[in-house]
């Protein structure tokens, strides 16, 4: 009996990833930040002042630990916001800095500068893609825009832009890829130039992908309810596209959706994750994964009453 119960204590739980410690933060009496372990060890130091509203006693809840501040005492990096360690507390990097904290995950992969140049590092705090450039867009549609001898320029209004150097595009891997004529409707435009459509399947995926297929149209009516003016039926076709498998601490496909017919750009709401097995789907609200026929609801629901409150809406959703 007392087997039983070992093996049953090893089952690990899922939800975005399978937890197997239990960290904490903790904050000194000084209000500095560390993280501990659930025996009270400390795993990193208390040394970091934060600027979220972290609570002692908060659970790390990702596959990493992150500091939303500044190590006391140490001189601060350009273009750099916090820093994430792993669970055993050793120091990864320090993330970019992107829209007032530290840059998102996107397509799976977030930005991370180091000695001033940037590079990207996956869920688990995997450097995939080195530093070395000095500016780099986020990944989209599997393509991320590099510069090298540009800087940023103030715009007068607020914000900056990034001006002069010599630019190019890079895959997933870190590799320059060079444009093409263009041969397909999933090539990407990206600096007035295409670039080959850079998603491979293989069966299981395809499978995976025509589910969403099938809903094209559902989906499609969902997505452009709102949108000014009036669309042709071809016009509203979106592109679903696989942008991370699984690895460990996420099994999940997840899948993004992709607006081709106006700038190509990723659907911020229309995010999906699939299980490992192919057997479970779900739709992505603000991160949090919500099972897809209550996802899908949930869209209808809203769909419907915009177009009540909008008449006029030229692209009418029907169910």
């Amino acid at each position: 009996m007392k087997k039983i119960l070992v093996l049953i204590s090893m089952i690990p739980v899922l939800s975005f990833s399978q937890k197997k410690e239990v960290l904490k933060y903790f904050i000194s009496k000084d209000t500095l930040a560390g993280v501990k372990d659930q025996d009270g060890k400390i795993i990193v130091p208390a040394q970091f002042r934060i600027y979220s509203d972290l609570e002692d006693g908060e659970q790390v809840k990702e596959e990493t630990i992150y500091f939303d501040g500044f190590k006391k005492g140490e001189t601060k990096e350009k273009n750099a916001w916090g820093y994430v360690y792993d669970k055993k507390g050793n120091f990864l990097y320090r993330p970019f800095f992107y829209d007032n904290g530290a840059d998102y995950f996107r397509e799976g992969l977030r930005r991370f500068v180091k000695n001033g140049k940037i590079g990207f590092a996956d869920r688990n705090g995997k450097l995939v893609i080195e530093a070395k450039h000095d500016f780099v867009s986020y990944f989209d549609y599997a393509y991320a825009v590099f510069c090298d001898g540009c800087a940023w320029k103030e715009t007068g209004d607020g914000y900056k832009t990034m001006e002069g150097g010599v630019w190019g595009v890079m895959n997933t891997r870190g590799e320059v890829v060079e444009p093409v004529a263009k041969s397909s409707d999933k090539d990407k435009e990206t600096l007035g130039k295409y670039y080959p459509n850079p998603f491979q399947y293989n069966a299981k995926e395809k499978s995976i992908l025509q589910f969403f297929e099938k809903q094209n149209t559902l989906l499609s009516g969902l997505y452009y309810v709102n949108v000014y003016p009036e669309m042709s039926e071809d016009q509203k076709k979106l592109l679903f596209e696989i942008v991370e498998r699984p690895k460990e601490n996420f099994p999940f496909y997840q899948i993004n959706t992709y607006d081709q017919s106006r700038d190509g750009s990723t659907s911020e709401r229309f995010k999906f994750l699939v299980s490992q097995d192919g057997k479970e789907n779900y739709g992505l609200d603000f991160n949090e994964k919500v099972p897809y026929r209550k996802w899908l609801d949930n869209e209808i629901e809203e769909a419907e009453k915009f177009q009540k409150e909008h008449p006029d809406n030229p692209n009418k959703f029907v169910k």
